[in-house]
């Protein structure tokens, strides 16, 4: 993992109107179907345009992008910054999958009061790039595991935010490495549709969660989104089980149209668009 500011650069951090075929992963008897992103900040090109460029040369559906970062002024606020990133969508055929507001790692959503500002104003962001999922960081500073004044914070600020992304259809998702209990209790506060789980394999497995348990008791409905990663290594060359985690998804009924992230899943000697490509053509193949 890198520096607390860009946490998400190489760890545990569709412009709807196109037309991308979704991928296919097979499970033992039906196929579940998902679209193929990966997130900006594991290619290397944390909030960077070009990033839609070395996706499209992996051959992804799309690109998680982030809003920014405390350097540039979360830059994706400004309208000619996403009009140019709707261009590169359009010119290089890669999708704008989800939203993510990494730097919440840094500058906590629980305390610093500067985040409640860039959170209202993603909803925003997202509504203009016409993708309805924006992924919040929880980590580092931002942890919120034993912390329950910061987890009330945390509430009260959903509670005055969650309208707003109702209203423009907006998910504002939670990843984190509290337990499934923990995300539903918060989300049972706040009250909303709006608020979910980010869920992200690794991070549950790493915080010492039962990844299977977990995805019974969220259920579909309450995931808005996943991240596949193995820190450090490919998908299929570290410690988790995807073809039974591809199984659970189909359990709980999580299938048909949502996005797989590929995030941090390569040895770091290995080049990033081949990392990238064995990742996509395993998550292809692991469920047949």
């Amino acid at each position: 993992m890198p520096s607390r500011r860009h946490f998400l650069t190489n760890s545990a951090l569709t412009l709807a109107g196109f037309s991308v075929a979704p991928s296919c992963l097979l499970s033992s008897d039906k196929s579940i179907q998902f679209k193929i992103s990966t997130c900006d900040w594991s290619i290397d090109k944390f909030s960077e345009i070009d990033a839609f460029g070395v996706a499209k040369e992996i051959g992804l559906d799309g690109l998680q992008v982030s809003l920014g970062s405390i350097d540039n002024n979360f830059w994706l606020r400004q309208k000619e910054v996403q009009a140019n990133y709707i261009n590169e969508s359009k010119k290089t055929g890669v999708n704008i999958s989800s939203l993510a507001i990494g730097e919440l790692n840094s500058f906590p959503y629980k305390s610093d009061p500067r985040t409640e500002e860039w959170v209202w104003d993603s909803i925003d962001v997202a509504k203009n790039l016409d993708v309805s999922v924006i992924l919040l960081a929880f980590f580092y500073a931002g942890d919120l595991r034993k912390d329950s004044i910061g987890k009330a914070e945390v509430v009260k600020r959903f509670k005055r935010v969650a309208p707003k992304a109702e209203k423009l259809g907006i998910t504002l998702g939670i990843e984190s490495y509290m337990t499934a209990e923990e995300h539903l209790d918060i989300m049972q506060q706040v009250g909303s549709p709006a608020i979910k789980v980010y869920y992200d394999f690794r991070n549950a497995a790493d915080a010492g969660n039962d990844v299977f348990k977990e995805l019974k008791l969220l259920g579909k409905d309450n995931i808005c989104e996943l991240h596949f990663k193995e820190n450090g290594f490919l998908l299929g060359q570290g410690s988790l089980d995807w073809k039974r985690i591809g199984n659970a998804l189909k359990e709980i009924g999580y299938e048909g149209d949502g996005w797989i992230q590929i995030e941090g899943a390569r040895p770091p000697e290995m080049d990033i668009v081949k990392a990238c490509q064995h990742n996509l053509k395993y998550l292809h193949q692991i469920f047949g």
